[in-house]
């Protein structure tokens, strides 16, 4: 997987999630909302690397084969950016704590109401202020 294939798989799950969410399939569309930022997260990490460039420091590699948003954050060497962010655009700050609730675990989960899919869709598709339009200007 390259740069370029996370960018297409965070494309792609987006709008699977905004089909599912069309469908009323709440569970399965916040399941993939929150797998689309994984995969921007992990676009911006794989930015950092070279094409001929031995593997980072471990903890970079460790911190890249992970679902923990928090922890690919930080990985991808964009939080302080991102709090930087925040003191301009509060409502990006708002957007990435629902984001951040995320985990892989919500594969399992089949009770995802109608509001949270939707919260946690617009947290990250909003074209001003989502989290996926801000990891865009990174990846």
């Amino acid at each position: 997987m390259n740069r370029n294939d996370f960018q297409k798989l965070a494309a792609l799950r987006i709008k699977e999630a905004k089909i599912l969410l069309d469908a009323n399939a709440y569970d399965g569309s916040y399941y993939l909302a929150g797998y689309a930022v994984e995969c921007a997260l992990k676009a911006c990490i794989a930015k950092q690397t070279k094409r001929y460039d031995f593997p980072p420091k471990k903890e970079v590699v460790v911190g890249s084969y992970t679902h923990n948003l928090e922890t690919l954050l930080n990985t991808s060497g964009l939080k302080s950016t991102l709090d930087k962010a925040f003191a301009a655009d509060g409502t990006l700050q708002i957007y990435w704590s629902v984001v951040k609730r995320w985990n892989e675990g919500f594969r399992y989960e089949m009770n995802i109401s109608g509001p949270e899919a939707h919260e946690l869709y617009t947290a990250i598709t909003d074209r001003k202020h989502g989290v996926l339009t801000w990891l865009k200007k990174h990846w």
